[in-house]
């Protein structure tokens, strides 16, 4: 399996400047332009593929590539709303588009998601060499009237880094040795994508 490749970004962060702020009580905006790039790198730290929590927060388009059809596609970031199209290119490199018919979306009991060809499905036999076959989908908990889903706890989590990073600006602590805030890990850790 190939790794991900990210289509369309995420329009918008997990937590806002004003969630943020609030965690920290800063009330004013001289800070605002790092409070917004330490969101952004908390933010990337969990996020997606390169993030350690395996799964996207905010809703946002992947692309996974497969060498051939199996009766079963493994998608590894969810969680999973929607497969936008599956596609696959044949020897001479052109493009053709599999009918949303021929296909369901599953999710198992650990959240992981999978794209299930239906009975009947049969799989075009002149495939491109290398990554033949390309599934688009759509990742990450859903934006509900402009605002995010995220989990509590995972936004709990967000914050309670920002915070930490806003407040210690260096690498290492002044007179201190302590880790970075015990509750983060406890907060992420049951959304931690685990596999098998």
């Amino acid at each position: 399996m190939y790794r991900p490749a990210l289509v369309t970004a995420p329009a918008m962060m997990p937590v806002t400047m004003a969630e943020a702020k609030a965690q920290m009580r800063v009330d004013h905006t001289e800070d605002d332009t790092l409070i917004a790039s330490l969101i952004s790198a908390v933010t990337a730290h969990l996020d997606g593929w390169t993030g350690i929590l395996g799964r996207c927060l905010v809703e946002q388009q992947w692309r996974q590539d497969f060498d051939c059809f199996r009766r079963c596609l493994h998608l590894p970031l969810g969680p999973v709303s929607s497969v936008l199209s599956v596609k696959w290119r044949d020897g001479a490199s052109a493009e053709s588009t599999i009918d949303g018919n021929a296909y369901s979306l599953l999710t198992d009991a650990g959240g992981q998601a999978h794209l299930r060809f239906k009975d009947g499905f049969t799989a075009p036999s002149d495939l491109a060499e290398k990554a033949a076959v390309s599934i688009t989908y759509q990742a990450g908990y859903p934006t509900v009237d402009g605002m995010s889903t995220v989990p509590p706890a995972i936004k709990a989590a967000i914050l309670l880094h920002v915070a930490h990073l806003y407040q210690n600006r260096e690498a290492v602590a002044e007179n201190s040795l302590a880790e970075l805030p015990m509750g983060v890990d406890a907060l992420l850790t049951p959304y931690r994508a685990m596999r098998v």
